[in-house]
């Protein structure tokens, strides 16, 4: 079974440097495969526990994203990035 969800990511970086490393460092901590797709530019799902391939997806603001885990604590994954990504990788502006 698969876990997923559709995100619009909403800080304004998007998926780069400082976001892009805590979202690998979150994913790290599940022992599911993590992917994430961008959905707005069509690209290939990404390894989540990467940063390279992360920033490969060129996620940018207001992009839609696909999370995906497949795996013992899939749901958890899901949902710890979920929240990273509503909670804008905690940047108040």
């Amino acid at each position: 079974m698969t876990a997923t969800r559709e995100k619009v990511v909403l800080n304004k970086v998007g998926l780069h440097a400082r976001p892009a490393a805590l979202f690998v460092k979150t994913a790290a901590h599940f022992s599911a495969k993590i992917t994430i797709e961008n959905l707005t530019k069509g690209t290939m799902s990404a390894n989540a526990k990467s940063i390279l391939s992360i920033l490969k997806a060129a996620v940018q603001m207001n992009d839609r994203v696909r999370i995906a885990a497949e795996g013992d604590d899939e749901e958890a994954a899901v949902t710890a990035l979920c929240d990273l990504v509503d909670n804008k990788f905690g940047e108040t502006e």
